[in-house]
């Protein structure tokens, strides 16, 4: 027996296709039983969120989000991949970063690593916190150079260590044609770092060096990192990466090279996220641009970007490191997807000082799992297509192009860092975003959200400091719920207890549960630990359960109906018992007693440092 639908439709035809219009009506109805009455366009509106550059992502996107032509892979302007195979020949490349200053112990890990996955190497050389450039023989003895590509971050001491590089090739016998690897040279990026002048001699004279008999190696890095850790937006990344990369095609060019000798010598280096999806069209609308600075160079073939993709640095937490795990797997994802050429996932105890063996192997393994498990690389190009990806990759080009257009009238990267113009711009983004963290309208798990008063710390080698200072700054996300951690912390060491506040739940377990978590998760997020000892109280039992909790701060917690029957009486009582400071969890209404609210959205970094400024901990 068949069964057939009312309306005469066979279960297996074809679903008709609903107008755009109706779903609008749609959402129009959930928002009005929600309390927002808003129709057509603006029901829409009503669910888009603004990120940053001013972005706004929409809760549909259709074919009529338009986008320019992404061309194919390996063919301008380079937006679905910079080969025509993308990474489904072996994958992206497994490039492990070590900065350690003993040249033994770095030989171990550069083999263990090499042995097991990693495909490239990145070293900190010289400096403070590198390998001494007298001690790389000794570091990369029993390493393949001819197998294995060598990129370095020399900083100051480029010419000694590249002099060394290419010594030890020489020494083992290895073809030019076989050398593989970049030399690193960014002096603006060292600029960025460092507030020095840059001086490109050095950089142009080792490209010139590997133009002319080194096929297969690089001299420059455009790094943004820099930005990116001074927290710079998407598009200001972008568009300091173009202004850098248009900077070294200038001094190239200008010493004798071709243009498209010149773009052979440059590899670019993004930060991804854990937000995959502005991770790849962060690469996509790269790849774009750089096509275009060829196209207009005049040698638009040689516009296909070599890219490294890194772990962001900023996103990584010191509380419950645990968590980076799954940050540094999201943002791998996006970078493989995005189409970079090699992939550096930064270890999970990143943050906390070198890295152990067991952080390395997680770190690698993150990428094989992508690649041999889940075949993330199997398909080219598997975000493109996507009406929201190629969005996103249009609006991102546009805000990057803006920016890089900025730096350029300011006279070039050199003199938009030097003026202060880069270091203003994304000290101003930063401020915006600190105050999305504060408000956790950007929770950070584990941190911001969901603490564990309780764990263990991870302790680590602190990493040798090579901060020379006078630069743009490195923030993390966490810096400010760290320093309330860490007062926390001085005064559990000092009084062998942390900060408290008395949970004062009213009514059954119905009506103050959620806010009573709620409360419970703000307050551990500056390190003060919640007193939920009676589980409720009321007029008569406040005084005597503010005297158990050990501590003078309160927080109501209840529903609105119960606030309004109870909240005043108990606040009153409290404070008749001695309770200095009372909140209430909930939007801020006309309670006697209550001295502040805390809510979704509040000031919550405000609130803590207040609350331990009342508490006398330092």
């Amino acid at each position: 027996m068949t069964v057939q639908p009312a309306d005469g439709l066979s279960l297996a035809a074809e679903f008709p296709d609903p107008a755009h219009e109706q779903w609008q009506s749609l959402v129009e109805g959930v928002l009005r039983k929600s309390g927002k009455d808003v129709s057509g366009s603006a029901a829409e509106e009503a669910l888009s969120t603004t990120v940053e550059d001013g972005l706004i992502t929409r809760p549909l996107y259709t074919s009529r989000d338009d986008a320019p032509d992404a061309g194919l892979p390996g063919f301008a302007p380079f937006t679905r991949g910079s080969t025509p195979q993308g990474s489904t020949a072996g994958g992206w490349g497994v490039r492990q970063r070590h900065a350690s200053t003993d040249p033994v112990r770095l030989n171990e890990a550069l083999l263990g690593d090499l042995e097991n996955g990693t495909t490239s190497l990145w070293l900190t050389v010289g400096g403070a916190g590198g390998v001494p450039v007298s001690g790389l023989a000794r570091a990369l003895e029993g390493v393949h150079l001819d197998l294995a590509p060598l990129v370095l971050d020399a900083g100051d001491e480029l010419d000694a260590a590249a002099t060394e590089l290419f010594r030890l090739h020489q020494e083992r016998g290895v073809p030019a044609d076989a050398v593989r690897g970049n030399l690193g040279a960014d002096p603006l990026g060292q600029a960025a770092r460092s507030g020095a002048e840059a001086d490109l001699t050095s950089a142009v004279r080792w490209a010139k060096h590997c133009a002319a008999g080194y096929p297969g190696l690089r001299a420059l890095t455009v790094d943004a990192l820099p930005y990116h850790e001074a927290g710079g937006s998407a598009a200001q990344e972008l568009g300091s990466s173009l202004a850098t990369g248009v900077a070294y095609l200038r001094a190239l060019t200008d010493a004798g090279l071709g243009v498209d000798e010149a773009c052979a010598q440059l590899e670019f280096r993004y930060a991804a996220t854990a937000d995959q999806f502005l991770t790849i069209a962060k690469l996509r609308a790269a790849r774009r641009l750089w096509a275009r600075v060829a196209e207009v160079c005049g040698a638009p073939e040689a516009g296909a970007q070599r890219q490294h993709a890194v772990t962001s640095p900023v996103m990584m937490t010191r509380r419950d490191p645990w968590v980076n795990m799954l940050r540094t797997t999201l943002a791998c994802l996006g970078a493989g997807v995005g189409g970079a050429g090699a992939v550096t996932v930064l270890p999970f105890d990143h943050a906390l000082g070198l890295p152990d063996a067991f952080a390395r192997r997680i770190a690698r393994n993150t990428s094989t799992i992508l690649l041999e498990e889940s075949h993330l690389a199997r398909v080219i190009d598997p975000a493109g297509g996507s009406w929201y990806v190629e969005r996103l990759t249009d609006e991102l080009a546009d805000a990057a192009w803006a920016f890089f257009q900025e730096i350029e009238r300011a006279g070039g990267q050199a003199a938009a860092l030097g003026s202060g113009m880069v270091a203003d711009r994304i000290a101003a983004t930063w401020a915006a975003r600190s105050k999305d963290l504060a408000r956790r309208k950007e929770p950070i798990t584990g941190v911001s959200e969901f603490p564990q008063l309780a764990e263990r710390a991870v302790e680590r080698e602190p990493v040798p400091s090579g901060a020379t200072g006078g630069g743009l700054p490195v923030v993390r996300r966490d810096e400010a719920f760290e320093a309330l951690r860490a007062r926390s912390d001085a005064h559990l060491a000092a009084t062998g207890a942390r900060p408290r506040v008395f949970i004062a739940a009213l009514g059954p377990a119905s009506a103050h549960t959620a806010r009573a978590s709620f409360a419970a998760n703000l307050f551990q997020a500056g390190g003060i630990e919640p007193v939920h000892e009676p589980v409720r109280v009321d007029a008569s039992s406040a005084a005597a359960a503010l005297a158990a909790s050990g501590t003078d701060v309160v927080c109501l917690c209840s529903s609105d109906a119960l606030y309004a029957e109870q909240a005043g009486d108990i606040a009153e009582a409290l404070v008749s018992a001695g309770a200095q400071r009372v909140y209430l969890a909930g939007r801020p209404g006309a309670y006697p007693g209550v001295d502040e609210y805390v809510f979704a959205g509040c000031d919550v970094v405000a609130v803590l440092s207040s609350v331990l400024d009342r508490m006398g901990v330092a």
